[in-house]
């Protein structure tokens, strides 16, 4: 997949284009059937399938006191449509000036820059430009002036009920991430980049990976299996090399520690690794809870726990 930064920037040498538009945030199972529809119009016309997205949420700009915990990091969300197997993707910089922009000459600069657009397909209840103006009776409009076709795709329901990335931040805030994955049609995970802790794990015997997590949907404090997987040199697209680990996560507050300002921390042991992994990229894919977080009498009894916890994680994997 070709990732580009400006329609143009594509130049389809007389092809025609087909496109997904929508922010996609976790690619679960309704963003799945916009960006197949796209392959598959595609593939029939010999057109290129191209995803429309953005590299942060809207709201970052227009509401930023209503921004909601995302279930995928960046990189995370670009893997996934990677793996969907389209053509190109077109990543915009969502910023005021942006922000601004009507829907209609949103639409219009993407037909002009793409010079023909075969289809175009977004979930039925998309809406888009400045003040959210323009929904798919706007784009079936332009595209019967602009000659493309519109699908607005009728939404996925799973248990009688619409699968949305509101839904799933709601199961994952739950601890149900059984279904979570099942909304996400993959196993749930987080990613983020590793950070320097204080090096407590360190001092206890048992080093662990901080993951900067900032503005990720999170589970329930708790100690869970996961598999960490750790892209090779910080590369982060879906063709970078990475090695798999089985691991122990802790999500909380630690609060052993009598922190009186405790941050959330999501902190990942590695079974039978040593190695420095600061500035990599990780992803844990999330197996099973192991407890609840809990609040030990003296650091030497936390350090007893979590050698339970890791003979616990073995017995499981």
């Amino acid at each position: 997949m070709r990732t580009i930064h400006a329609a143009a920037e594509l130049e389809p040498a007389g092809r025609k284009v087909c496109l997904a538009i929508g922010f996609f945030d976790g690619v679960h199972l309704g963003h799945q059937q916009i960006i197949r529809q796209t392959i598959a119009d595609a593939h029939q016309h010999e057109a290129l399938s191209v995803v429309v997205t953005f590299d942060q949420h809207p709201n970052t700009v227009v509401a930023p006191q209503r921004v909601p915990p995302l279930i995928y990091s960046l990189p995370q969300k670009l893997r996934v449509i990677e793996s969907l197997g389209c053509d190109a993707l077109l990543l915009i910089h969502f910023d005021k000036a942006f922000s601004q922009q009507t829907g209609e000459a949103f639409i219009r600069g993407l037909a002009r820059d793409f010079r023909q657009i075969q289809s175009l397909c977004v979930g039925s209840a998309f809406t888009f430009g400045y003040k959210r103006g323009g929904n798919v009776a706007l784009l079936k409009t332009l595209g019967e002036e602009l000659k493309f076709i519109v699908h607005g795709m009728a939404a996925v329901s799973l248990d009688g009920r619409v699968v949305s990335s509101t839904r799933i931040r709601e199961t994952i805030r739950a601890g149900d991430l059984d279904a979570a994955g099942q909304m996400l049609g993959r196993a749930y995970s987080i990613a983020g980049q590793i950070t320097r802790g204080d090096q407590l794990g360190q001092q206890l015997g048992f080093p662990t990976a901080n993951l900067d997590v900032t503005g990720l949907a999170l589970p329930p404090s708790g100690v869970y299996t996961v598999h960490a997987l750790v892209r090779e040199g910080g590369k982060t697209g879906a063709s970078s090399p990475c090695r798999t680990h089985r691991a122990v996560v802790n999500i909380g507050h630690r609060p052993t520690l009598n922190n009186p300002t405790p941050a959330l921390r999501v902190e990942a042991h590695l079974l039978d690794f040593k190695g420095d992994l600061y500035g990599q990229e990780m992803e844990l894919v999330f197996v099973e809870k192991l407890r609840e977080e809990q609040k030990f009498p003296s650091l030497e009894a936390l350090k007893e726990q979590i050698a339970k916890d890791i003979a616990a994680a073995r017995e499981k994997f």
